[in-house]
């Protein structure tokens, strides 16, 4: 089934190409199915690349489902065209009277500075209270996740000695969880972050279940409320070439910086890493909009 995204969208031409059935709202019009309303926060800088990640996702399920971008009122793109905002994205302020049947918010590379330092936190703290009572189910990725663990649970980050940088094996602590179904035993996923969570104060909070971690990542999938919150660490939308492309900005900016772990084929940055984790990505989307939008969404939210 389609994901329905605006005619000109630069994604558009990249989706179509990897065959994921996308439509316009003109063929839209002639789908006799309820399709299913998400938000999406982007706060990455190179906001066309996310924006391709997600859909990619978003648009290999069954179901149909209308986009629309949301951006921060209160923070410039600098990384962006005022184009590209002005023409696909809308504002917070645009769109609180709605609700929606999920949001995805996403990560931001801010992870060093304190959330309460953040020029958009005051916006972001009230897009996440009215997720509570707009939105059936909210997926916060990488500092997006922390953010939503630190306002919702009082869960803080803390930095690491090395940033947190490769593809890393996972196990499930939570089988019965409809999320993970289908996951392997173990599976791969992409970080990238310069702080993490301590996972005994997720473990022992009465409101977070942890669905699965990394001996070497720490924690992974997180879930609170029967999944209407659920927040993940890493960057399971990333695509081949992400942490490669992150480790040259990295050394060009003359940061001490380590190859990616477990990404390079033999450890050398000369050779083009494989996509491990792809089906993963994909199951996980799939299983998101499924049981926890889907299935739990009101057919008319009034």
């Amino acid at each position: 089934m389609p994901i329905k995204i605006p005619r000109l969208l630069p994604a558009r031409e990249i989706l179509e190409e990897e065959n994921i059935f996308v439509m316009d709202d003109d063929r839209a019009l002639t789908q006799d199915i309820r399709p299913l309303n998400i938000l999406i926060l982007n706060l990455m800088p190179e906001k066309e690349k996310t924006e391709a990640q997600l859909l990619r996702l978003l648009g290999n399920t069954p179901l149909q489902v209308n986009i629309s971008f949301l951006k921060t009122a209160t923070h410039e793109s600098k990384n962006t065209s005022p184009l590209h905002l002005e023409q696909f994205y809308t504002t917070f302020a645009e769109v609180k009277h709605r609700k929606f049947d999920g949001m995805i918010i996403t990560g931001a590379p801010i992870e060093l500075l304190p959330f309460e330092k953040v020029d958009y936190w005051e916006e972001l703290k009230e897009i996440m209270d009215w997720t509570k009572s707009h939105v059936t189910s909210t997926l916060h990725i990488c500092w997006g996740g922390q953010a939503a663990l630190f306002h919702h649970f009082g869960i803080q980050k803390y930095e690491l000695t090395r940033k947190c940088s490769g593809v890393f094996t996972h196990q499930i602590h939570d089988r019965s969880e409809k999320l993970l179904r289908g996951f392997d035993d173990s599976f791969l996923a992409p970080h990238s972050r310069n702080t993490d969570i301590f996972i005994e104060k997720v473990k022992n909070h009465p409101t977070l279940k942890l669905l699965s971690a990394s001996e070497e990542a720490g924690p992974f999938i997180l879930s609170a409320n029967n999944g209407k919150q659920i927040m993940i660490t890493g960057h399971l939308e990333y695509e081949a070439e992400t942490l490669a492309e992150e480790y040259k900005r990295d050394i060009q900016k003359g940061l001490d910086i380590h190859p990616p772990k477990h990404y390079f084929p033999n450890n050398d940055p000369t050779k083009q890493p494989l996509n491990r984790w792809r089906s993963h990505a994909h199951l996980l989307f799939s299983n998101w909009l499924n049981y926890y939008v889907y299935q739990e969404t009101p057919y008319e939210w009034d």
